[in-house]
């Protein structure tokens, strides 16, 4: 399932053919997806303006001038793919190249002003779509609980400091908690805790004060060098573009079982261990 930095890089290849622009006309071609569609989805899509193009954990949400936000999770192998955009032109926006003829599991199409085509393509129908009111998004179900931004202001040591204190679950699984931290996933949590020399395992309340506070900066790092890298393409991941991510290929644990340790000096060969039926890699040796 894209995390985080993958998301982000969705979101930051949709804005310039998004924001700002209306959406001439919706094409919903099927009634569900994950749940059910929302009602009229196409009619209540069809003229409206997308004011802004955001993210929140996991999901991108689109602010439309009715006053209702698009709310877009991926799930596991869903798309938000750009046609129609003529790369050659350097103003932003100018677009004539023609559309793809519709695939089997494009289910969702917006045509916008511009000649641009947002299509969402999703296999195996794990992603959702929702239409909520822009005002009422901290009392939506799958957003109201969702803890801090961890590239933001709120996600701080002092806080986490606070939130992991005498928590009888390991650091892996506490940092999966998308009550603690928003937008966090196996493939990052395995990289920011091989950063920081902290096995997987570690019950987070016995962690001092001094190595929780210094999981932040390097979350904040990693997250960062992977939006920079466009994410991580493992399976079916690409951004919008249908480029795929590179940062997979400085994995410095994630994937990496029986192979050496990179951290210099080390002797210690990547191990992995299944938690709550997600595998951790990590090396026995650095990280204690």
């Amino acid at each position: 399932m894209p995390e985080l930095p993958e998301v982000e890089t969705v979101r930051r290849g949709l804005a310039p053919v998004m924001e700002g622009r209306q959406i001439v006309t919706a094409d919903v071609r099927r009634p569900d997806l994950r749940w059910p569609l929302p009602d009229r989805m196409a009619e209540r899509l069809t003229g409206q303006t997308v004011n802004r193009l955001r993210r929140r954990s996991k999901y991108i949400l689109a602010d439309l001038s009715g006053g209702e936000t698009l709310l877009i999770h991926l799930g596991m192998s869903g798309r938000m793919l750009i046609s129609g955009a003529d790369r050659s032109r350097s103003a932003p926006g100018d677009f004539f190249h023609a559309h793809p003829a519709p695939e089997k599991h494009d289910h969702v199409v917006l045509d916008m002003a511009g000649g641009a085509r947002i299509t969402f393509n999703d296999a195996r129908r794990f992603g959702m779509m929702d239409l909520m009111a822009t005002d009422g998004e901290a009392h939506h179900p799958l957003l109201a609980a969702i803890g801090p931004e961890p590239l933001g202001n709120d996600f701080s040591d002092f806080y986490l400091v606070a939130r992991l204190r005498d928590r009888r679950t390991p650091i892996k699984s506490a940092l999966l908690d998308q009550g603690i931290v928003a937008g966090l996933g196996n493939i990052y949590v395995c990289e920011v805790l091989f950063r920081a020399g902290i096995a997987p395992n570690r019950l987070a309340g016995q962690l001092d004060p001094a190595q929780i506070a210094g999981l932040v900066p390097i979350i904040r790092d990693v997250l960062s060098e992977a939006i920079e890298a466009g994410g991580s393409s493992l399976r079916d991941y690409r951004q919008a573009d249908g480029e795929l991510g590179y940062f997979q290929h400085t994995f410095r644990v994630y994937g990496r079982e029986g192979a050496p340790c990179v951290k210099q000096g080390c002797i210690g060969t990547i191990a992995r261990l299944v938690q709550s039926g997600r595998s951790s890699f990590h090396c026995p040796i650095c990280q204690r």
